[in-house]
């Protein structure tokens, strides 16, 4: 394995990844606001998973973002 092409592989996948789920993100936080859903600013909890089941990583992060 080319650990130097991998780990720039795994890199452009995250940075993909990071910039679409922020964007997907913001922008379902605002059509909630827009629509009453949400107030204008509080919490709400998150939950991110990544699975690659060729290898068997099932990687689940709970969080919570603050608005």
């Amino acid at each position: 394995m080319d650990e130097d092409r991998f780990n720039m592989e795994v890199r452009k996948f995250l940075k993909v990844v990071g910039v679409t789920s922020q964007r997907e993100i913001e922008n379902a936080v605002r059509a909630a606001i827009s629509s009453g859903a949400l107030k204008t600013s509080g919490k709400i909890a998150a939950t991110m998973t990544l699975r690659i089941p060729e290898i068997g990583l099932d990687h689940v992060i709970d969080s919570s973002i603050e608005f």
